[in-house]
């Protein structure tokens, strides 16, 4: 009897070790959750915890492998569709752009929350010019830690492993304003947080407004947000030009007055009014106002100041569109298909 009863405690496996060596149901389960966790491909979250032993744990340490490994063989094919995302803080906002080879990627649910969750990562990482917008550091950027756990970096190897793209954290931006109001506007949203092209501007004031003022202030923070989007301005006002920039457009104006036969004498005359004409399109404070032409951004701001009781002044903004700077791949369809074909067999 006292044999029987050692032999029966020396077959008794550990509850930890049963986990991994359970039925097929609870293998399921497993594979299950670790999918739900990842949004990893069933046959890799199988893979993995097959190599792992159905150690939970040590699969997902293999999948995470796995998919920067994957990431860095996708990350010389060509992604500029994307999304940028948009997290808002106490007189703060980060914008995130982040890329994808298509726009069926873009609109993956997996690849909106990666977005959402990178965008609110970025407004823990400090700008380098508070007051302004300012373009965060990369490598501090790729550091900076998910509200999951883990840092961005991981995050996109992981969405990238899964979706079977290129997926890259391309920039990000920081527009602190303490103090200021902040107007912010997504265009062709995807989600709450994320859309294809995002417009900021903090707008400060000389008096600190409350009630119906604060309203009306803040609606006008809006509005020139939209403003931002539909005309991307270059500066906030004629002093932010720079002297080089002016001096090229000066430079181009003249030779162009000189070309169609405008007498020498004038020329500085024309060129003057061209100018004002170059800093009506480029200068936020100068351009016409998109809710209403006859005014200047300017004018709409001295004409609300007066209402509100307090003196309104642009002190920054910011305009992100996805792939901008980038050039469009020119796909060759049919050689597309062949590489997937290729891929799958």
């Amino acid at each position: 009897m006292l044999f029987l009863s050692a032999l029966r405690r020396a077959c008794v496996v550990p509850s930890v070790q049963r986990r991994w060596l359970s039925a097929p149901a609870d293998r399921l389960l497993l594979i299950k959750e670790l999918r739900g966790q990842t949004g990893a491909p069933v046959n890799d979250v199988k893979a993995a915890l097959q190599t792992s032993n159905w150690d939970l744990d040590a699969a997902m340490s293999e999948l995470r492998r796995k998919g920067l490994a994957a990431a860095t063989k996708k990350a010389a094919r060509h992604a500029a569709e994307g999304l940028v995302g948009m997290a808002r803080g106490d007189g703060v906002v980060a914008v995130v752009e982040i890329n994808s080879e298509t726009d069926f990627v873009a609109r993956n649910s997996q690849f909106r929350a990666l977005v959402g969750s990178a965008a609110a990562a970025a407004l823990a990482v400090s700008a380098p010019r508070p007051g302004c917008a300012a373009e965060l550091d990369g490598e501090v950027l790729r550091a900076a830690r998910m509200p999951g756990g883990g840092t961005l970096e991981e995050a996109v190897a992981s969405v990238a492993a899964s979706v079977r793209e290129n997926v890259r954290l391309r920039r990000g931006f920081r527009l602190a304003a303490p103090g200021a109001l902040v107007g912010a506007y997504l265009h062709q949203k995807a989600g709450d947080e994320a859309g294809r092209i995002a417009g900021l501007v903090a707008l400060a004031s000389s008096q600190p407004l409350a009630g119906a003022g604060a309203e009306q202030a803040q609606e006008l923070a809006h509005k020139l947000a939209m403003q931002v989007v539909a005309a991307a301005p270059r500066f906030l006002d004629r002093s932010a030009v720079p002297a080089e920039a002016l001096e090229a457009e000066s430079r181009v104006l003249r030779e162009q007055a000189l070309s169609s036969g405008k007498p020498e004498k004038i020329v500085d005359k024309i060129v003057a009014g061209r100018l004002d004409k170059y800093y009506g399109e480029v200068c936020l404070a100068e351009q016409a106002f998109i809710m209403d032409g006859d005014l200047k951004v300017q004018d709409v701001l001295k004409r609300t100041g007066k209402q509100v009781g307090s003196e309104l002044r642009l002190t920054g903004f910011l305009r992100v569109q996805v792939g901008e700077g980038l050039e469009q791949e020119q796909k060759d369809f049919a050689a597309e298909v062949a590489e997937t074909l290729k891929a799958a067999a």
